[in-house]
């Protein structure tokens, strides 16, 4: 007995150094990236709410809501996921051809969670690309649903902007960037978050860092940083760099990329001072009561369009990874339901299918009949 469990040790320790040497090599990885230092550490410890080594929400915003434990997160994320929170049968994405879309179009094509393209006046815009099959630093994690057809890097066209809301890894996907780095002109996020893209081979001058509130004009288009309810961090340390919204002002129409939020005033504010949009693109998934407070609920997302004064509504952050425990269609159910009872314009389209965003698309519930 006594040699049984003095074997039993040795397993137990073994484990735990490979374990141990496991999460230092992680961490020691490029993927990781770099936290923010020099000139761009001083720029952050200007801004308004970076304080004591980390930026902060505008409101008190806590991960999860009063009186839930991380522990009880953890153990209901591995065991009380819906049975139907991945889809049996892949699903289904429209073939586009991107790079012979004729470039005076004003289009939008979403290729799952919160990675779409657009074209604007002439401009190729990519928003956090995430062409990995796992949202994790984890090969095997958090793996993608099948689709019936995966879009890559190299299907892209030359992109002129790339737009990246915050550095968490279903956003900033480290080989997606890296594959990414010699076919992007210039690349507008939040400030702090360009430490990544530099450790990455990103040239500086290229990479244009915004706080809340800054703008940045290239070309016809202008770009500018809004507030977001949320958090970042690619590790242990959270909140070392910003995650933001953007509205994006062309001559002809103006849109706001919503990145991840939870509900708070900020939509109301943004949405008198820079709306009415033509369009606003809002997360809608990966969603739970226990961190209500920094992801929309479907029917907030409703709310929040309404609140930002647009025109019309697409909903994403759903349908490619199981971040959450509800089922896969849930969202889409949820909020194409809140808009036909607020009467509230969406569309909805297919992964893959192009939207003309100065005109009227037909999109249909594509989900429904897929289990």
């Amino acid at each position: 007995m006594k040699k049984f469990i003095k074997v039993f040790m040795y397993i137990i320790l073994a484990l735990i150094i490979i374990v141990g040497l496991a999460v230092f090599l992680l961490y020691r990885s490029d993927q990781m990236g770099a936290l923010a230092s020099g000139n761009r550490l001083q720029k952050m410890e200007q801004t308004a709410t970076y304080k004591n080594g980390a930026f902060d929400n505008l409101v008190p915003t806590p991960a999860m809501k009063e009186g839930v434990s991380f522990t009880s997160v953890l153990f209901q994320f591995f065991f009380g996921k819906d049975k139907r929170n991945v889809p049996s049968s892949p699903l289904p994405v429209e073939i586009t051809d991107l790079k012979n879309i004729p470039i005076n179009e004003n289009v939008y094509v979403w290729f799952g969670h919160s990675s779409y393209y657009m074209q604007l006046d002439g401009k190729r815009i990519l928003v956090d690309p995430v062409f990995n099959d796992h949202a994790s630093p984890i090969p095997g994690s958090v793996k993608a649903f099948k689709m019936s057809h995966n879009y890559t890097v190299e299907q892209m066209p030359e992109i002129d902007i790339l737009v990246l809301t915050h550095d968490h890894w279903d956003h900033l996907d480290y080989p997606t960037i890296k594959k990414l780095k010699d076919r992007v002109k210039d690349v507008v996020t939040g400030i702090g978050v360009g430490a990544h893209l530099e450790k990455w081979g990103y040239s500086p001058e290229h990479v244009h860092e915004l706080y809340w509130g800054e703008s940045l004009d290239l070309d016809s288009l202008k770009f500018t940083a809004t507030p977001a309810r949320h958090f970042s961090g690619r590790w242990l340390k959270r909140n070392t760099s910003l995650w933001s919204s953007f509205v994006v002002q062309a001559d002809s129409l103006k849109l706001f990329v919503g990145g991840d939020s939870g509900y708070g005033a900020h939509f109301k504010e943004i949405g008198e001072k820079y709306g009415p949009f033509d369009l606003a693109i809002l997360e809608n998934g990966q969603y739970n009561e226990n961190w209500q407070y920094i992801h929309l609920m479907p029917e907030e997302a409703i709310t929040a369009a309404t609140d930002l004064q647009t025109k019309m509504l697409i909903p994403v952050h759903n349908s490619k990874f199981p971040l959450a425990n509800h089922a896969w269609d849930e969202p889409m159910i949820r909020i194409t339901k809140e808009a036909k009872i607020k009467n509230f314009p969406i569309w909805t389209p297919k992964m893959g299918q192009i939207i003309q965003l100065d005109s009227n698309n037909e999109t249909k519930y594509w989900w429904e009949g897929i289990e």
